[in-house]
């Protein structure tokens, strides 16, 4: 079986923990040959060198200048021409990066190369003609080879062994994959960054209360509780969106006056685009959402910004809004291409009109945090820091590496407030942070704190 693991090197110089996941996964596979692919510059090639100690058999780098500044359409264009050359079985990526967030790359990668797409696994079995995966929201999906797979944080990455070997290092650039120029780095790229800043989204004038007032704040914040719109409704508007299901509707109507709705159907997407001619198309952040738009994307060649938290209009074009590096920083971005594409954040994941969350600052009192959430019937999600240290499974991490919710109440409690934490769960309606440091970060984010132990 060849099984090949795309890697990006983080801004860090270290792997991102999704592609170490999915280097471990594919590690794992009993007899696989395992190729490890990537597109940086020649830099990177020590970096991949000593990946191959692991017992990778080869490394393959995709390094020319005509390469840089590529989007995640442009890369997955380079990255389908070392596949075909390649004709792996198997393909196995990280969900996302930690640099561009965006989870789009493996899905146009697919698209472009032919493969059988599955998304967001957290577990694989193989067989003589595919592969059965089990995803994060617990499908259970088979497909046949040749599959690529991204993988959820589902694996620690192993230590190389004492004595392991190098494996070799496979150097290629666009004259050695046939590269259409055209469709490399920044000229292939149909998004632009137009700007970057301090991300402060999310942030909240926090209300400090006593113990004893919770109860009736709960309860007055879920009577109240309104579903926040996709910020500032746009003074200058687009002439036509169209989105893909309901969820996006917020953000569409943010920005147009003409909504038009699409099933969420490969086919009825690309026929609606071609007859219909819209300005935008916005798809929700769900799986299935994300999928879909990085599918469409590459099959018609359209821009794709990914992970939106506000649109606005300037003249004829888009202004799409999302975070970056983490959550750290915010991005302006435009698409070059007609109708510009987004996938907006819409939430995900939460039951009911309460969710509690268990901070590291809480993981010895976990009986009492589950007693608490039972009594306000709510959803019970956690911190990375806590499924890091296995006092509570990944499935209900909440964060840039977990999933996102937006409830009509959120409750932090011994929750630190780090950015990637935030990114999970700042559209949520009324947030209340318990936590002894009147210094920690998610006060900042919280509209109501108490200042005590759990």
């Amino acid at each position: 079986m060849r099984v090949v693991v795309c890697i990006r090197r983080g801004l860090d110089g270290e792997i991102s923990p999704f592609d170490a996941a999915a280097l471990e996964a594919a590690l794992r596979i009993e007899g696989a040959e395992v190729t490890l692919l990537s597109m940086a510059p020649p830099a990177a090639k020590d970096f991949l060198h000593g990946l191959t100690r692991l017992g990778a058999a080869r490394a393959v780098l995709l390094s020319d200048a005509a390469f840089a500044g590529a989007d995640t359409l442009a890369t997955a264009y380079t990255l389908s021409l070392a596949l075909a050359r390649l004709s792996p079985d198997l393909v196995l990526c990280g969900r996302q990066t930690m640099v561009g967030d965006t989870a789009q790359t493996g899905g146009m990668l697919a698209a472009l190369a032919g493969y059988s797409l599955v998304t967001n696994v957290m577990r694989f079995s193989l067989s003589e003609e595919g592969v059965h995966c089990v995803t994060r929201g617990g499908c259970e999906i088979a497909v046949r080879f040749p599959a690529l797979l991204t993988v959820e944080r589902i694996h620690a990455l192993r230590l190389p062994r004492l004595g392991s070997r190098l494996g070799e290092i496979l150097l290629r650039d666009a004259a050695a994959l046939g590269a259409d120029l055209t469709r490399c780095g920044l000229a292939g790229s149909p998004t632009r960054v137009l700007q970057t800043f301090e991300n402060k989204a999310g942030r909240r004038q926090c209300r400090f209360i006593t113990r004893e007032a919770l109860a009736g704040v709960v309860a007055n914040a879920t009577k109240e509780y309104v579903r926040k719109e996709a910020g500032e409704r746009s003074a200058v508007r687009l002439s036509s969106v169209l989105i893909v299901g309901e969820a996006p509707r917020a953000f569409a109507e943010s920005v147009s006056d003409s909504v038009t709705v699409v099933p969420p159907e490969e086919a009825d997407v690309i026929a609606a685009i071609r007859q219909q001619n819209p300005s935008a198309v916005l798809f929700g952040s769900d799986d299935r959402s994300k999928r879909l738009a990085a599918t469409v994307a590459a099959r018609l060649g359209l821009g794709l910004c990914a992970d939106c938290t506000a649109l606005d209009v300037e003249g004829e074009e888009l202004l799409m809004y999302r975070p970056a590096l983490s959550g750290s920083v915010m991005a302006k971005i435009i698409s070059l291409t007609r109708p510009a594409m987004a996938t907006v954040r819409t939430a995900s994941g939460e039951a009911g009109d309460v969710v509690v969350c268990a901070g590291f600052g809480v993981r010895h009192q976990l009986p009492r945090v589950r007693a608490f959430a039972a009594e306000l019937g709510a959803t019970l999600v956690t911190t990375r820091k806590m499924v890091d240290n296995g006092f509570m499974p990944y499935e209900q991490q909440v964060g840039l590496t977990g999933k996102t919710v937006s409830p009509p109440v959120y409750i932090a409690l011994g929750v630190s407030g780090a950015v990637h934490h935030i990114a999970g769960m700042e559209r949520a309606g009324t947030v209340i942070a318990i936590n002894p440091d009147k210094d920690a970060p998610i006060f900042d984010y919280a509209d109501f704190g108490i200042l005590s132990e759990f």
